[in-house]
C-alpha cells in the first residue's frame, strides 16, 4: 500500500470524524397522533374529552400532540383507524362487536364512557302510555332497522310484538309530534332536548331500565397501534379521562370549548343538554372510562339472542376491549 493512499484514508477518516452527527430524537418530543370523532363536532362526551384536553393542555402535558378531527357520519373513522391513519376514534359498543364480528375487523375499545346505551324509545306524555306493553296496538318507529334492545325492551315488559306494528321513520322527530307515530327512537342526548323545545312533554322508555344489557360510546383503537404503543395510548387516555372529569366540574367551560369546535350557530342550550346526560350515563362506581368482561358479554348475549351477532362472539368477547391502559392511565 503506498503512502499516497494511506495519507487520503487518513485525511477521509478526519474529515468524517468532524462532520456534525445527526441529532438525536429528544425524549420530550411529543409524540404526534390523530383522533376521529366517529361524528360531527357536539358534546358527544368522549368528543369533549378530546375538545378538553386539547385546549386546557392536557395533551400537552402527556408529550402528545393529538390532531383532532372529525367523520362525516359514514363510517370513515373506522376505515381510517384500521388503516391506521387514525389512532384512536369513537364508536358506539355493540358496534365495536358487530364490527369485529363481520367484516371482523381488529377494533377494541380501550376505554367505554357510555356505562348506558345512547338509545331510548319516546312517546307524548298525554298519549298516556307508561310501560312499552302499552305499545301494544300503536305505531312504533325505528331508524334503518329494529334495534335489538327494541326487540329486547318488549319482551322484558311482557308485550305482544304482533301487536306492535313496526315502521322505518327515519331520522325526524316531528313524525312523533306529528302523530305519524305513537312511540319514536330517539338518541337521548340530542331529540329529547328538540321535542321539548316544541313544547311537547315526553314519556322515555331506556332499555337498560328494565334490565336489558346497553352499553355507549368507547374510546377505540386498533390491535396493532394498541401492541405497538400503549404507553402513548396510556397517556391519552390519562388526557381524555382527565378532560372528561374537567368538563362534569365545570360545564359551562367545557360547553364553551365544544362551541370553538362546532360553531357559533350551534345551540349552547342544546350541548349544555347533550353534556349533561352523557355525563349522567357515564358514571360508575370505579370512575369514567371503566368497562368490564361482565358488562361486555352481557350486551354480546342480548345481541346474539336477537340475532344481531353471532353467537360465537359470545366467547370471544375479551379480545374485544383492553383494560389495561384505562388501568395504567390511572396513575401517573
Amino acid at each position: 500500500m503506498s503512502v499516497r493512499f494511506l495519507l487520503v484514508v487518513i485525511v477521509a477518516l478526519l474529515i468524517g470524524g468532524c462532520a456534525p452527527v445527526a441529532p438525536t430524537p429528544d425524549d420530550n418530543t411529543p409524540f404526534a397522533m390523530t383522533f376521529m370523532a366517529g361524528y360531527k363536532p357536539q358534546a358527544n362526551l368522549p368528543f369533549v374529552g378530546a375538545y378538553v384536553a386539547q385546549e386546557k393542555g392536557f395533551f400537552a402535558a402527556e408529550q402528545l400532540d393529538v390532531t383532532i378531527e372529525h367523520s362525516p357520519g359514514r363510517g370513515e373513522h373506522v376505515q381510517l383507524l384500521v388503516a391506521g391513519s387514525v389512532h384512536v376514534t369513537t364508536m358506539d359498543a355493540a358496534t365495536v362487536l358487530q364490527r369485529r364480528a363481520e367484516p371482523g375487523l381488529p377494533v377494541v375499545s380501550i376505554a367505554l364512557i357510555g356505562q348506558k346505551g345512547q338509545q331510548a324509545f319516546a312517546a307524548l306524555a298525554d298519549a298516556g302510555m307508561i310501560t312499552p306493553k302499552d305499545w301494544e296496538g300503536r305505531i312504533v318507529g325505528f331508524k334503518g332497522a329494529p334495534p335489538p334492545d327494541l326487540y329486547a325492551l318488549l319482551s322484558a315488559t311482557g308485550a305482544d310484538l304482533e301487536k306492535v306494528s313496526l315502521v322505518n321513520v327515519g331520522f325526524d322527530p316531528r313524525v312523533l309530534t306529528e302523530g305519524q307515530v305513537a312511540v319514536y327512537p330517539v338518541f337521548k342526548s340530542n331529540e329529547p332536548f328538540l321535542i321539548k323545545r316544541w313544547g311537547y312533554d315526553l314519556v322515555l322508555w331506556d332499555a337498560d331500565d328494565y334490565g336489558v344489557p346497553t352499553l355507549g360510546l368507547a374510546y377505540v383503537s386498533s390491535e396493532r397501534f394498541i401492541a405497538e404503543h400503549p404507553d402513548e395510548l396510556t397517556r391519552f387516555l390519562r388526557a381524555v379521562m382527565r378532560g372528561i372529569e374537567y368538563a362534569a366540574d365545570n360545564p359551562d367551560e367545557a360547553v364553551e370549548i365544544v362551541l370553538k369546535y362546532a360553531g357559533p350557530e350551534t345551540s349552547r342550550e342544546h350541548m349544555r343538554f347533550m353534556l349533561e346526560v352523557e355525563l349522567a350515563d357515564a358514571r360508575s362506581e370505579h370512575g369514567y372510562g371503566w368497562q368490564s368482561s361482565a358488562q361486555w358479554r352481557a350486551l354480546a348475549t342480548m345481541l346474539a339472542e336477537h340475532d344481531a351477532l353471532p353467537a360465537s362472539m359470545v366467547d370471544e368477547i375479551d379480545a374485544a376491549f383492553d383494560v389495561r391502559l384505562w388501568e395504567k392511565a390511572q396513575t401517573k
